[in-house]
């Protein structure tokens, strides 16, 4: 059995709406429109893995500009 790290707790949509500092509709619309973090759904519940929402928060900053889904 693989043993899991912190990146891999999973995270509610208000959790992440709380380290991106957006509000919880906000993390939904960008899971509607397909960017912002991965997640999945989990039985009824979507989920974002701790380590996605720190890469895609990273990747907003590599790039210096407001994270939009790809045109």
């Amino acid at each position: 059995m693989p043993v899991l790290g912190p990146d891999d707790d999973l995270l509610t949509t208000a959790e992440v709406a709380v380290i991106t500092r957006a509000p919880a509709s906000t993390v939904r619309y960008w899971r509607h429109i397909g960017s912002g973090p991965s997640s999945f759904r989990l039985g009824r519940r979507v989920v974002y893995r701790r380590g996605d929402v720190h890469a895609w928060i990273a990747e907003c900053e590599r790039n210096q500009t407001v994270c939009r889904p790809a045109s």
